[in-house]
């Protein structure tokens, strides 16, 4: 069996992989192992619970809830926010615990478990093991007035829009924005703090129903709020996920601005009010060399990190980084958030469109993409793949061709028999070309059986 915990804390099918005995027998663990760390010594434990919009919260919820008070955690049930709003919470309460239910931008039937420790921050991999090690074992329940309290709490919507709002460098008086909910926990948050930041506002996919999350809406289906932005003329348009720790955004012509556009535009920002330090941006490998070339042209000095948020946190903390991100959108800007955060990315975005007086088409025009395919061969022996000689070859033979204007990255997946063939090339022909001419030789040399 494999690691139960996976990137971004525990995610499948709910009331099938994700069921309420596990988010109860989790909740517990968690409580054990931190207790056990030390994180509740000299006082009583404290968690903040929060979900997304889709119906299986409801009952993952409860689940959690009444397994940590039953461990004896009182918790604070924030109810619908976005997932770094939870985190921001966890923080601003003092709690020892947060806990998301979230399925991110995957579609309504999944959902997911993910858990902050003091601060906000994501649990490291060593203590996620030691829950799940202990999940289930025999343990003494509390008893009478050691048992956890549970209270709600309303107020979490208005002090994290507060929040978000004092991280602004100047308002967005004037602009006009469209944003996408994608019918989920951003759905009240972002266009509330929008609005009270002095833009006008249209909301779109803003009225969920628990079933409707993510569905044809949102950061992975953009063609709605593309049509709406050119319909209503707006300066920009945001695309948020179901939890809200993404932003892809739309310019004035309906073209995406997403993820690399994105840390540009935030990154130059930083660096003319001082305040990119070390004058570093971190991003992952997937990053477009277009974005290379324009953070070099900048004078900004980019770390390239493995895929993945949790990835680039590391280096951000490492190196004392201010802002990383990744293409999909997922933005840590660390002096506001502990993690990838939309409304807040969003928000700094549209700042700087306010404050140069400069369309975000301009501005994401800085970052000439180059042409990007990407081939994704299943069915193979991955752990193979460096010593494969006509993949080697292959390789060779097209980065000799690509000289300094592309680039080819292979990379193995972390959880499937699966390898990404990914190639960059000044034209859209050329990048498919040598794409497939590479995933034609995994495919000859490690297909499986």
């Amino acid at each position: 069996m494999g690691r139960l915990f996976g990137t971004d804390g525990v995610r499948g099918v709910a009331n099938r992989d994700i069921t309420a005995e596990l988010a109860v027998d989790l909740s517990v663990a968690a409580a054990h192992v931190l207790g056990d760390i030390g994180a509740f010594e000299g006082h009583r434990p404290r968690a903040v619970v929060g979900r997304d919009t889709r119906i299986s919260g409801e009952f993952l919820q409860s689940a959690v809830v009444a397994g940590l008070a039953s461990a004896g955690v009182d918790v604070i049930v924030v109810d619908v926010l976005p997932t770094p709003g939870v985190a921001f919470l966890t923080a601003q309460f003092d709690a020892d615990l947060g806990v998301m239910l979230s399925a991110s931008h995957n579609p309504m039937p999944d959902n997911g478990i993910k858990f902050f420790a003091r601060g906000g921050v994501k649990l490291d991999d060593a203590i996620e093991d030691a829950i799940e090690a202990r999940l289930r074992e025999p343990w003494e329940r509390p008893i009478g007035d050691a048992v956890g309290r549970i209270r709600f709490d309303d107020s979490g919507v208005r002090t994290y829009v507060d929040y978000l709002l004092g991280t602004m460098p100047n308002r967005l008086d004037g602009l006009k924005v469209v944003v996408d909910c994608a019918n989920g926990a951003a759905s009240v948050v972002s266009p509330e703090a929008m609005r009270r930041a002095g833009a006008e506002v249209i909301a779109i996919h803003a009225a969920p129903d628990g079933l409707n999350i993510n569905e044809g809406c949102g950061s992975t289906h953009m063609e709605d709020l593309m049509a709406a932005v050119v319909e209503h003329g707006a300066d920009a348009g945001i695309a948020h996920d179901g939890d809200a720790d993404r932003c892809l955004a739309i310019d004035g012509n309906g073209n995406i601005v997403d993820g690399d556009h994105i840390l540009a535009i935030l990154a130059t920002a930083l660096r003319d009010s001082g305040g990119l330090t070390s004058n570093t941006v971190v991003a992952t490998v997937m990053a477009n060399l277009g974005f290379k070339i324009a953070m070099e042209a900048a004078g900004i000095t980019l770390v390239e990190t493995g895929v993945g948020d949790r990835y680039v946190l590391e280096a951000m903390r490492d190196g004392g980084f201010v802002l990383g991100g990744e293409q999909s959108g997922h933005v840590i800007l660390s002096e506001h958030a502990t993690t990838g955060d939309g409304t807040l990315t969003a928000l700094h975005l549209l700042a700087r469109v306010a404050q140069t007086g400069t369309s975000l088409a301009e501005l994401a025009g800085a970052v000439v993409k180059l042409p990007q395919v990407l081939i994704n061969v299943s069915g193979v022996d991955k752990t193979r793949l460096d010593q494969a000689p006509s993949v080697i070859a292959a390789v060779a033979t097209a980065e000799s061709a690509l000289g300094s204007s592309g680039r080819v990255l292979l990379r193995s997946s972390g959880t499937e028999p699966l390898v990404r063939v990914m190639v960059e090339a000044t034209s859209e022909a050329d990048a498919a070309k040598h794409a497939e001419a590479i995933a034609s030789a995994v495919r000859a040399e490690l297909t499986i059986g």
